[in-house]
């Protein structure tokens, strides 16, 4: 039996699907299949890399081949970006190793396999290229092959194309540096999250895992990925280097590296690099990128460098979540749009600013809503390519104008154009669970853990959805996980709030009353609770704490929903109604929480119905 009987299996299994497709190289294989010369063998090998070659020269050089070498037309192929990198280098490995046909006392018969191994992967490639259906899945893929020593490898070719991009490290010596460092980083796993055949872990779940030292393979296991990317970067001025690596979590094999120095004179440098490292990460995962998908990673966002790098730092600043962070993402999103008035991102950006000043009571609805909806619409009319602009769009529809249509088919968009995108599929959820679609809102929560399951803002949302189900221990389970990543997690402490009024557990319900509003809104805001002597009567604390937020109301905004909900538990049904009432007039955003268990004792009164209606909601 010859040495490379296994690799034999593997191309039999591949030949199959040629039959009736490339009579040429079929012929060739015919002949290489039947030998146990290595000599032999390494010439039909050589034979079919030349059939496959001479055919991409004339479909993708546009011209015949003639007697030029193997190797240039492979070079050209390569400069010309005809053919994946990775198949490059099976090219020229097995043109390299079969010119040893020709010599046999000069070659040793073991260099047969990875000579029929390069042509496995080339002809698996070429199969895909002509859009020739394989009949047959080859042998080795998804199955474990035995190592020398009996140790099990599972091949990467079935294995789910997997991945999270951990933070990069900032080597730079001025730490200021971080944030371009991050947005570097950011970028590539925004490239990545655009290819539907891979599944991308959110950058809040890789967060976690900044200055931890655990192991390629624990990290891998704890996120539930097959490739782990790494990567450190320095920036000196106008000069940047960056080293990534792309590893397979099983026996932390490496698979990918690159170095990169390079002098930053435009934008344009940058984002060459980044879309460079996610196009070699997605050819090292053989992953299958769309057309659409290539055109969307190569968009340039913005030609200006100082644009690109105060929306960096918007960013960094926007995803701290606190009403003063608000405003320096805002100062830097504004210098953005100063730098770039094009620049659809800074646009985005303000929008979502806006968005979050309304979402925590930072600004009223009336001020924040119509300023998100221009910013989102400014940014829609320079580039209707972008996932974060239908995003935020679908925030407003949702949570400022009660379109469920219209953010529905936000939503959707957001998602086509960014299949990894954890945080529009969270919302999603969210919108199909207030219209009462149980099972898509399931689908849709069950898809953004996966992509992002550290992110304890989903996962808080994801038990929310649980809440509105009535499953109460199971939400509550989840709220716990959520505040241990993040105590101060304020989805979740609200979320508990409902399951504990839910479970009769009243004291705890005051607790998290009094932490949410003291600093949501005034420290100060209950000071005169404890002296009113009221503490062991829930009700009659409810609305001391409802009257308190409204006589605070007369200076700064306070939404009317939280003032409705504290009334709804001490079972006052007037000041509910009327308080709902406001909310709907003042498109308090969190009304979309009608479907709460804490509303089911005023349901069924009429103006609660009448609210529910110009809704446009479909439950009682």
């Amino acid at each position: 039996m010859a040495l490379w009987s296994v690799e034999i299996k593997e191309l039999e299994r591949l030949n199959v699907s040629l039959v009736g497709h490339s009579p040429i190289l079929e012929k060739e294989m015919g002949l290489l299949l039947r030998t146990e010369d290595e000599n032999v063998a390494m010439l039909y090998s050589r034979r079919c890399l030349e059939v496959i070659v001479t055919d991409l020269c004339e479909t993708e050089l546009k011209r015949p081949r003639k007697t030029e070498p193997l190797k240039g037309i492979i070079d050209k192929l390569n400069k010309e970006e005809k053919v994946p990198s990775y198949i490059i280098t099976s090219m020229h490995g097995l043109n390299s190793l079969s010119t040893y046909g020709a010599h046999p006392k000069d070659f040793d018969p073991e260099q047969v396999k990875p000579a029929l191994n390069n042509l496995a992967i080339i002809i698996k490639w070429y199969l895909r290229y002509k859009g020739t259906e394989m009949l047959i899945e080859p042998s080795s893929v998804g199955e474990e092959a035995i190592t020398g020593d009996g140790k099990k490898i599972t091949d990467t070719t079935k294995l789910e194309k997997s991945i999270a991009v951990l933070p990069f490290i900032n080597d730079s010596p001025d730490q200021e540096n971080t944030y371009f460092i991050n947005g570097v980083m950011e970028e590539i796993l925004n490239n990545l999250q655009k290819i539907k055949d891979l599944r991308v872990i959110s950058r809040t779940s890789i967060e976690q895992y900044r200055n931890q030292h655990k192991s390629i393979s624990e990290i891998a296991e704890e996120l539930d990925v097959n490739y782990i990317v790494e990567g450190s970067g320095q920036k000196y001025g106008n000069t940047f280097l960056l080293r990534t690596q792309l590893i397979k979590a099983e026996r932390e094999t490496h698979i990918w590296g690159e170095s990169y120095q390079q002098k930053i004179n435009d934008v344009e440098d940058i984002f060459n690099i980044q879309r460079h490292i996610a196009e070699s990460i997605a050819e090292g995962l053989r992953a299958v990128v769309t057309p659409q998908e290539k055109k969307l990673i190569e968009k340039v966002p913005t030609e200006n460098l100082e644009a690109y790098d105060a929306y960096l730092k918007g960013q960094f600043y926007w995803r701290k979540v606190t009403s003063n962070d608000f405003d320096t993402a805002m100062k830097y999103f504004e210098l953005a749009k100063g730098k770039d008035s094009d620049f659809a991102l800074a646009y985005a950006g303000i929008s979502d600013v806006w968005i979050g000043r309304q979402q925590i009571g930072a600004a009223s609805p009336d001020v924040a809503g119509p300023k998100a909806m221009e910013a989102a619409m400014k940014a829609l009319e320079l580039d209707a390519t972008r996932a974060e602009v239908y995003y935020s769009l679908a925030q407003m529809h949702m949570w400022g104008m009660f379109d469920w249509n219209a953010a529905e088919k936000e939503f959707k968009k957001a998602v086509d154009l960014k299949p990894n995108y954890p945080e529009a599929r969270a919302y999603y959820s969210q919108l199909l669970t207030i219209l009462g679609r149980e099972q898509e809102a399931r689908d849709q929560i069950k898809l953004a853990l996966k992509q992002d399951p550290l992110n304890a803002l989903n996962i808080s949302l994801c038990a929310t959805d649980l809440v509105v189900y009535r499953q109460y221990e199971d939400a509550i389970n989840m709220y716990d996980k959520a505040l241990e990543m993040d105590p101060n997690n304020f989805v979740a402490i609200n979320g508990l709030m409902f399951c504990n009024y839910g479970l009769e557990r009243y004291s705890e319900v005051i607790d998290a009353f009094k932490r949410l509003f003291t600093s949501q809104y005034n420290k100060d805001i209950f000071n005169d609770l404890e002296k009113r002597n009221i503490s062991g009567d829930f009700a009659a604390t409810l609305n001391f704490m409802a009257q308190s937020l409204i006589d605070y109301r007369q200076d700064s905004y306070v939404l009317p929903c939280d003032i409705a909900q504290l009334f709804v538990m001490a079972g006052n049904k007037e000041l509910t109604l009327e308080w709902l009432e406001k909310a709907f007039e003042e498109h308090d955003p969190n009304l979309l929480g009608l479907a709460l268990p804490v509303f089911d004792s005023i349901r069924e009164e009429p103006r609660f119905q009448e609210i529910a209606k110009k809704m446009n909601l479909p439950y009682k």
